[in-house]
């Protein structure tokens, strides 16, 4: 992903990242420009309103698009990897633990990564539905027929992640580049046709547009943020596809074809004012509706894929930073391991979306839901970023407050716009948000309260094993493997094993997995190995947020260090912990009742770290909280 990449492998990757990357960017000029003119809006369909509105529109996508994300924010990786999860640990680890900006860079971060779980709903539905609604324009007798299709589209799309987009994902690149083909080519019929909209590109019309309109200006722009969502995608794919691919994209390809597709509907609506029905779909005639409704659906089941795929991701690196619990994740290319399917979170989104399709039923009710969730994301990020340069980067105040600053007057200012649609459907991904944050914030918690509960009880470890070969057990031969808590005593499995079998492995490995704030730790420094002596190892195994557990593997590694391990002759004792909800004490009654629910459900430890089932013994143990 080097800059220096051959000029073959930059342009694959330009045009994957075109598929995966501005999906739902690209898709934004199906509905914006409608959104700004519709009724509920009182914006005037007029010449120097067009003007305003397109200027604000490309000018937006320069500031926002180009300078906030593919100039600043995307230089804010952890290590190759982008996305809100990846800055707030970046962020985090700009700070000790004890500082007083650990618990709410934390908490920003959670913030932005629970919206983006409202938004990753609202986005299939607002894009496949708005796309399917140009059947509309052709006759009105499909009106009845949007809904059911829209649905039947998004069932056969979350039905086929299981499988895997290995077969057909090499199209979506080509795919969606004849969409933004076909954007540019359409703006530029229409701008040819009405030149006079160039005058937009000036940003005083702008302004203008603000003077003229006052309030009603302000209340439009919650619809002319439409335009820029998805532009947190070029941060969130980063490690995919590197930074100079998805700069090159959008530099060459993707901002031109916006723009010249914005300008051309402003265009189109200078000269024929009736279209501002659905302008997208009148830019070439009648004749192309059908053909554009074909390739729009295409590329917006493309854009619904990356956000599937985007939160999948997410998922996954919530419950390798603890802030979710084990979950069944399944690989679905043996070459590409960033492609995983988490059915739990594919059904649970599925069943989300079609709520929304069919509780708001068109596209012009979803887009009041629509853009509340990604403008609170993009605070938090501006946010984050803010640390990231001051604390990680060591820049100088005055000049961390001037670059994020300026962007977060444009990310506040869209927020508050937004934040108007609160009772119009803006509560959707609002309430969709609160419940991951509780969600996030309970697992975290109650994995706080366990480990407070098993301290007050630990015995360390130093002290046990000398007092325990004083008078040694009996020992048996083979290896055991005894999973330890970091910082932790004596493992709950190891004192049961004793207790109740009064014998000892003539090998005992104590293993540690440390949850690193980084997305890959490289392979010479996955394991640690100490001797304590009576052939009994401590064995530390570091993982990054995007690491594969895979424990049986890590013990290979061990060889290097002078521990050689017999995997037949090895047997893993993991306890499983039984919480217990109490009163009075630690987080509310129905939070650790939540908490000991999603413990209950969480996926087998043996399972998550790849250990061989038939060498497991687990040992349970109850923990009140």
């Amino acid at each position: 992903m080097s800059s220096s990449a051959p000029r073959s492998g930059l342009a694959t990757l330009m045009l994957a990242a075109i598929g995966v990357v501005f999906g739902d960017i690209g898709t934004s000029p199906l509905y914006t420009m409608k959104e700004v003119f519709s009724p509920t809006h009182g914006v005037a369909l007029n010449e120097a309103n067009l003007l305003g509105v397109v200027s604000l529109i490309v000018w937006g996508l320069t500031i926002i698009v180009s300078l906030e994300y593919v100039t600043l924010i995307l230089r804010a990786d952890n290590r190759g990897e982008g996305g809100i999860m990846a800055l707030m640990a970046l962020a985090m680890s700009s700070v000790t633990q004890k500082s007083r900006l650990y618990v709410p860079l934390m908490f920003v971060g959670l913030t932005g990564a629970a919206l983006f779980y409202g938004d990753s709903v609202i986005t299939p539905a607002m894009s496949v539905l708005s796309a399917i609604e140009g059947l509309k324009v052709a006759t009105p007798a499909f009106q009845p027929y949007v809904v059911p299709l829209t649905v039947a589209v998004l069932v056969m799309l979350y039905t086929l992640q299981q499988h895997g987009t290995g077969g057909i994902g090499k199209w979506f690149g080509p795919i969606v580049l004849v969409w933004f083909s076909a954007l540019a080519i359409m703006g530029i019929v229409n701008i040819v046709k009405t030149p006079a909209i160039l005058a937009a590109l000036n940003p005083i019309y702008g302004i203008r547009f603000f003077i003229n309109n006052g309030w009603v200006a302000f209340v439009a722009l919650g619809a002319i943020f439409l335009a820029f969502t998805g532009a947190e995608a070029l941060y969130a794919d980063m490690g995919h596809f590197g930074k100079k691919p998805i700069r090159m994209v959008w530099f060459v390809i993707v901002f031109p074809a916006l723009a010249l597709n914005y300008l051309g509907q402003g265009g189109l609506l200078l000269s024929n004012p009736t279209a501002v029905v659905n302008p997208f779909y009148h830019q070439l005639g009648t004749w192309s509706i059908y053909p554009l409704v074909i390739l729009a659906t295409m590329a917006t089941v493309i854009a619904s894929q990356a956000t599937i795929a985007a939160t999948f991701s997410v998922t996954q690196q919530a419950i390798a930073l603890g802030f979710l619990p084990r979950m069944q994740v399944f690989h679905t290319s043996e070459r590409e391991m960033g492609q995983i399917y988490i059915p739990l979170v594919n059904w649970m989104q599925l069943a989300l979306v079609l709520m929304a399709v069919i509780g708001f039923g068109s596209s012009d009710h979803l887009a009041s839901a629509y853009g509340i969730a990604v403008s609170t994301t993009m605070v938090t990020t501006t946010l984050l970023t803010f640390f990231v340069v001051r604390y990680r980067w060591k820049f100088n105040l005055l000049l961390c407050i001037l670059s994020t600053g300026f962007f977060l007057v444009f990310d506040i200012t869209f927020f508050s716009a937004n934040a108007l649609k609160l009772m119009h459907g803006g509560w959707f991904p609002l309430v969709m948000g609160a419940a991951m944050m509780t969600v996030l914030l309970t697992w975290r918690g109650g994995r706080e309260l366990v480990f407070e509960n098993l301290k007050k009880h630990m015995i360390p470890l130093k002290d046990f094993l000398d007092s325990l070969f004083v008078s040694p057990p009996h020992r048996v031969p083979g290896t055991a493997v005894f999973f330890r808590a970091d910082g932790d005593g004596v493992p709950h499995a190891m004192l049961h094993n004793l207790l109740h079998n009064k014998v000892l492995h003539e090998r005992t490995i104590f293993l540690t997995v440390h949850n690193t704030e980084i997305p890959y730790v490289p392979e010479k420094e996955r394991v640690k190995v100490e001797d304590l002596g009576q052939q009994c190892y401590q064995v530390d195994v570091y993982y990054g947020f995007k690491d594969e557990r895979d424990i049986p593997l890590a013990l290979q590694m061990c060889a290097a260090k002078g521990l050689e391990v017999e995997p037949m002759e090895t047997s893993f004792f993991i306890a499983r912990q039984t919480v217990i909800p109490t009163v009075g004490r630690g987080m509310a009654l129905w939070r650790e009742s939540l908490f000991a629910a999603m413990s209950r459900n969480a996926r087998d430890a043996a399972d998550y770290f790849r250990v061989p089932p038939n060498r497991v013994i687990e040992l349970g143990t109850q923990v009140e909280i």
